[in-house]
């Protein structure tokens, strides 16, 4: 039985890694009813503190305290029996299980036979509670990366847990689950609950929180009542510097053509037909910019584009190629560069050196490679290079990617789809899960190579994003390109109308 968390502190926490100093002396505290809200850049510790918390880390020095006693937690399962449950930002389940099967994963229990069933039904009583829809008979690989953060949630409180932490919860979320869930929290912390809820997005800190801490560089540089500050002091606290949102400038002068989609249909993981006869173009130079509500056809837009899911019908050119149903690498070597959605497990392999993901792609062409044989100086010079043009903050060339923070990720993946000067950038979702500072690098990474003639297909729920790099705009509703109209003729309002299916 977990027990009821009415105080939480954390005092004086230091952890270091190898060349990094993550937390350095980091004090924060949260209350019963309270929701406290984690800021900072990627990379700035918040995660690394949680991870300490949960028990995933040890800290070099501090103390953890649960109504006022101190604790030492060294493991998630310990977390989880102290009344701690959290949610990480990168999801902890199993693809190849179900949904009851993942949250049964947790639990502890002294009956020789496990009732699914039994678990089935509880899963679904708090889906129903909290309205957050999840079917416990869904294989998790099934599920979008939005179903799977809401499993994630219902996990965590299915195991009791008293103080709910999560890490980036809405950052794969619609702006709809958004709202629901901020509603979720303010509800639960109403109840008496202690809420840690880590988040870039200013405008959710100020609607959801009481208390706001802000780390920059693993240290604690500001804890104030959120009804004190605003967003823009907020934003400022977090990067060190006045932020000014990155947009084009200039009238497009789009070139020849670099992709085109002609009648593209393309089923989803469940066989349903999830692209209906898409016909779009992307031309040199410009910017051409998907708006939709998640769940529209975005994931396997951008997978059939890439190579990575079947096309059953309709035709794909880069340039004036046909690239239907060919192979990733041939979409590679067509001249597609392709910023994924999911980061961490597609765009890069976790367990690899920071410089083997980035010559990921080329490692066998020159000067990586001469003949089967890797060529360590080439290799060495180029990725140290673009590490240092890109601002990938890493502590060596050899730290295994999956240790990063999702900005420095993201920044990794840029370096590598940019420096190759592909005629067409796939960008899905490129900002998501970042905080404002790898924003606005990312932005303006996209608007240099549209700049210097690539064309890009920019995939976005965020409408501020989309508005303020598109040169055009393509509405996708079920499969279908609703409208495709000029920037300078959509507004929220229309877009969102769009959005929703009315025409």
């Amino acid at each position: 039985m977990t027990q009821a968390i009415n105080h939480l502190e954390m005092a004086g926490i230091t952890k270091r890694f190898p060349g990094v100093l993550a937390n350095d002396d980091v004090t924060i505290e949260v209350q019963a009813g309270e929701v406290l809200a984690l800021l900072g850049e990627n990379g700035a510790g918040k995660t690394t503190l949680m991870n300490v918390l949960y028990g995933l880390y040890q800290p070099d020095s501090g103390e953890i305290r649960i109504n006022k006693k101190p604790v030492h937690i060294t493991s998630p399962r310990q977390a989880i029996e102290l009344g701690i449950g959290m949610v990480h930002q990168h999801f902890m389940l199993v693809p190849t299980l179900t949904v009851a099967e993942n949250v049964a994963l947790g639990l502890v229990t002294s009956a020789p036979v496990l009732d699914l069933k039994v678990v089935s039904k509880k899963i679904t009583e708090i889906s129903s509670s909290y309205g957050l829809a999840v079917n416990p008979e869904a294989y998790v690989w099934q599920l979008s990366v939005g179903e799977q953060q809401r499993v994630e949630i219902v996990k965590a409180i299915f195991l009791g847990a008293s103080l709910l932490v999560l890490d980036e919860p809405t950052a794969v979320l619609t702006p709809q689950e958004a709202a629901e869930l901020l509603n979720l929290l303010k509800r639960m912390a109403e109840q008496g609950r202690p809420i840690v809820f880590i988040s870039h997005k200013l405008n959710e800190v100020m609607a959801v929180s009481q208390r706001v801490t802000v780390l920059r560089d693993g240290r604690v540089v500001a804890s104030v009542k959120t009804e004190d500050t605003s967003a823009q002091e907020l934003a400022r606290l977090m990067v060190g510097r006045e932020m000014t949102p990155r947009r084009r400038e200039g009238e497009a002068r789009p070139g020849r053509t670099v992709l085109e989609l002609r009648n593209v249909q393309a089923a989803n993981d469940k066989g349903s037909l999830a692209l209906r006869g898409i016909s779009l173009e992307v031309r040199a130079s410009e910017v051409l910019g998907i708006a939709g509500v998640s769940g529209n056809g975005q994931r396997e837009l951008a997978e059939a584009i890439s190579g990575l899911r079947k096309v059953t019908d309709g035709q794909v050119f880069i340039g004036e190629r046909e690239v239907t149903n060919r192979t990733p690498d041939k979409m590679i070597a067509s001249g597609l560069g392709y910023i994924p959605e999911d980061r961490l497990h597609v765009g890069t392999i976790s367990s690899f050196a920071v410089w083997e993901n980035l010559v990921l792609k080329d490692h066998h062409r020159r000067p990586y490679a001469r003949s089967i044989f890797l060529q360590n100086g080439p290799i060495r010079s180029a990725t140290a290079s673009l590490v240092g043009s890109y601002g990938v903050k890493t502590p060596t060339l050899d730290t295994p990617t999956g240790r990063l923070s999702g900005g420095n990720i993201q920044r990794l993946i840029l370096a590598r789809e940019i420096s190759r000067s592909p005629s067409v950038l796939l960008a899905a979702y490129p900002s998501r899960g970042l905080d404002v500072g790898a924003t606005e690098y990312v932005h303006t990474k996209l608007l240099e190579a549209r700049k210097t003639g690539t064309g890009v297909l920019l995939i976005s729920e965020d409408l501020e994003e989309i508005l303020n790099l598109s040169d055009r705009v393509a509405v996708l509703y079920e499969g279908k390109i609703m409208k495709t109209l000029p920037v300078s003729e959509a507004n929220e309002r229309i877009l969102g109308l769009l959005m929703a299916g009315v025409a």
